[in-house]
């Protein structure tokens, strides 16, 4: 499809001037590689949106990306299945991976 929820997350976020999106997804954060297939692969706490794409890292659609990019919007990739992580990140702990001008 043209336009993901990833989109339409990333689009709402900029309307609304938000301070950082939240991507919920089902591992806790932007790996090396696929940490389901490769043991080895290791994760990011950081990395600059420039690195995620130099890197072909798959952070979520492109368009979302790019609107997240352009607003200077940061992206906080965690794992959706930990219970408590929205209320750690909202109490300011820092999990899963940061997706941002700076790394």
């Amino acid at each position: 499809p043209y336009f993901s929820t990833d989109s339409a997350a990333a689009l709402r976020a900029s309307e609304i001037g938000a301070e950082v999106l939240l991507k919920a997804t089902k591992v806790d954060g932007i790996y090396t590689a696929d940490p389901n297939v490769d043991p080895n692969a290791k994760r990011y706490e950081t990395v600059t949106y420039e690195d995620a794409l130099r890197k072909r890292l798959k952070v979520m659609d492109s368009a979302a990306f790019a609107l997240c990019m352009d607003n200077k919007i940061p992206i906080v990739v965690f794992d959706f299945y930990d219970e408590d992580a929205l209320e750690r990140i909202v109490c300011g702990e820092t999990i899963g991976t940061l997706v941002g001008d700076k790394a």
